[in-house]
């Protein structure tokens, strides 16, 4: 909202932010779970993981794993936005 001081100058008042409250950890095991299926899919479909493609499951394993050492730093603590400067 603005107002006019005194001196016919407009003044404008901010509310203060907050930082949006995110479940940051059901997200993370929302992602894992969804690596875990990419991984069995590639892995039960041949035409997934052969020629071209034999990357796929790798790619799928390291998501599950960055994704569990994310879902670790969450755990601790570490990933807590509040208590960054």
């Amino acid at each position: 909202m603005s107002e006019r001081d005194g001196a016919g100058e407009r003044r404008v008042e901010v509310e203060t932010l907050r930082a949006l409250e995110v479940p940051t950890q059901r997200i993370i095991a929302i992602g894992l779970v969804l690596w875990a299926i990419a991984l069995l899919v590639t892995l039960l479909v041949p035409a997934l993981h052969t020629g071209s493609r034999d990357w796929w499951p790798w790619a799928c394993v390291a998501g599950f794993v960055l994704g569990s050492i994310g879902l670790l730093y969450v755990r601790r603590g570490r990933g807590n936005a509040h208590d960054a400067g």
